[in-house]
């Protein structure tokens, strides 16, 4: 019996899992993680490196991160205590749906967790202070292929749900995408 219900988005190959948590009255069993229910899913490769975050407060943003080639990632995502607005961006240079983002709500409350394939800038806005988040990450931290877009990139038009703020000096100091710009090629 599969512990997950996987959902399209609107972006090919982005994922949304929801955990399907077993419980009674002392609480609940959530599996976060099955190499073999993933991979149908998309998962493939091993979990090389595991990340938990904790954000204190309310409308700060992190992100948007990506790796590049040779070092690309797939992420698996899941918040653990409060709740984000999670967002994803097609970098895929062959994709059609190149430069095009979705976001939803992960929280400790719905067990969703989103399935980022690699060739995709991720980064999160906190909803509720205090939030938590677990990344399992298919490939190790390489920062010589690490890459950033800013959060306020008029070319991506994100729609934050609450005023952007609390960016780490780094994060706001990322690029926008200028027009030579051409994805990344997996």
């Amino acid at each position: 019996m599969s512990r997950f219900a996987v959902a399209s988005t609107p972006l090919a190959g982005l994922v949304s899992i929801q955990r399907q948590p077993l419980g009674d009255e002392r609480g609940f069993l959530a599996r976060l993680f099955c190499a073999e229910e993933l991979a149908a899913a998309g998962w493939h490769g091993p979990v090389a490196q595991i990340n938990h975050t904790h954000t204190a407060q309310r409308g700060t943003v992190r992100g948007l991160h990506y790796q590049r080639p040779p070092a690309p990632e797939a992420k698996l995502v899941s918040c653990l205590r409060g709740a984000v607005w999670d967002v994803a961006v097609d970098l895929r240079a062959d994709s059609p749906t190149f430069l095009q983002w979705h976001a939803q709500e992960l929280s400790a409350r719905n067990h969703t967790a989103l399935l980022i394939p690699p060739g995709f800038a991720h980064g999160f806005q906190v909803l509720e202070d205090g939030a938590e988040l677990l990344y399992l990450h298919s490939a190790p931290y390489t920062p010589a292929c690490e890459g950033a877009l800013n959060v306020h990139d008029p070319r991506l038009a994100i729609a934050w749900p609450l005023p952007v703020q609390g960016l780490s000096v780094r994060d706001a100091a990322h690029p926008w995408i200028d027009a030579p710009f051409e994805g990344i090629r997996l």
